[in-house]
Formats: structure tokens, sequence, C-alpha cells
């Protein structure tokens, strides 16, 4: 780095490490988001439950979970679970803190479902389990895919937080190879520019999958 030029030599070293870095955070990003999907379908489900030594625990450790930040949860667990390697801790937090929201997203969509469907469920001397797989959810999961869908890009913004547990995602590399070589404003100049590249499409599928489903 010369003066407040930018080096493009700086520029073209960085990016291989950047590179890396970013299948990094998209593993992060997309086991996350498979983490949240599942248990917060879980979570929305058991709040449901008819006995409150079932929902009263669940909204307990939802409340610890939204009011803690991402950051005190990430350092908390990597210091308890030191021998655990920092990737699967970081997706592991990851997942279970989105999972406090998404588990909202679906219980939104689940008492979206008309109540004259579980009526005719019951009718039809449906058992429960038959009931969720064939009728509630197919339709509660096609109406909260786009909101899904933007907490996935929420969390993919959010991993650079993983860098503080020594996650060697894209921000954890930008920051090391500018500590090195004196290039901060090379390397999260195309970092940023990477997330921009990534994330952007991406949202814009959203709104097009939004549009289509009828949100």
């Amino acid at each position: 780095m010369n003066g407040s030029k930018f080096d493009w030599g700086a520029a073209r070293d960085v990016l291989p490490l950047l590179l890396h870095g970013f299948l990094t955070t998209l593993l992060a990003t997309v086991l996350g988001t498979l983490v949240a999907a599942v248990l917060g379908l879980v979570i929305a489900i058991a709040r449901r439950a008819p006995s409150r030594l079932v929902t009263a625990p669940v909204r307990a450790v939802m409340e610890f979970v939204r009011s803690t930040p991402l950051l005190v949860q990430l350092v908390g667990a990597a210091a308890v679970f030191s021998s655990v390697d920092p990737l699967v801790i970081g997706i592991v937090v990851l997942g279970i803190h989105y999972a406090t929201y998404t588990s909202e997203v679906y219980r939104a969509g689940i008492d979206a479902v008309p109540r004259g469907q579980w009526e005719a469920c019951r009718a039809l001397s449906m058992s429960p389990r038959r009931t969720w797989q064939a009728v509630v959810l197919p339709q509660a999961v096609r109406n909260v895919l786009p909101a899904l869908g933007n907490y996935a890009i929420s969390m993919f913004k959010e991993t650079p937080f993983l860098a503080v547990i020594t996650v060697e995602e894209i921000v954890f590399e930008a920051r090391k190879y500018g500590s090195d070589h004196f290039a901060y404003t090379e390397a999260f100049t195309l970092a940023g520019l990477i997330f921009l590249v990534a994330s952007y499409p991406t949202s814009l599928l959203m709104r097009k999958l939004e549009k289509r489903l009828g949100h």
C-alpha cells in the first residue's frame, strides 16, 4: 500500500485467500440455515403442545437466546466447548440463534392454515401426525419460504462474527492479510465486494419468490 492509493498487486494477492474464506462462509451459512430451518420448525410445533411442561422451557430458552447478542453466544460457546472445532460451534450457534426467529415465521405460517382444514382432518379421522404431514406443514412451509430465505441472507451477512472464535471465514482472512501486509483497504474492499456479489442476486431472487407466492 502506497499512501492512499489502492494497491492492485495486494488485491491480486489477497483474492485467493478471500475466496477460500468465502467457501467457509458459504458452508457456515448453508449448514446454519439448515439447523435454523429444522430446529425452528421443532420449536414452533413444541410451542403448540398442550402442556406447560413443554411450552414454558421452550419459551424460556427462546427468550434467553433472543435477548443476548450473537457475539456473546459465540464467545461463550467457544469457551465452554473449547475442544470442539470453531466452525462447528459457529454453525450450531448461528443455527440456534436464528431458529428462535424462524420458529415465529413457522408459527405464523401454521396459524395461517384455515381452521376449516383442521376440522376436516378431524372429521376424516386423520391422525395428528398425518394431519401435520399431509395438510398443515406443506401449506405452512410454502407460505414462509420467502421469510426463511431472508433470514438465510441475514445469517450470511452475520458470519463475519465467526472470526472472533478463529473461524477462517472471509473477514478473518481479510483481517489477517491486512495485518500481515498493511493492506487493510484492499483486503476489506474485496471482502465487501464478494459479500455484495453473493448476497444481492440472492435478495433479488427472494423478492421474485415472494411475488410468485403472492406475498
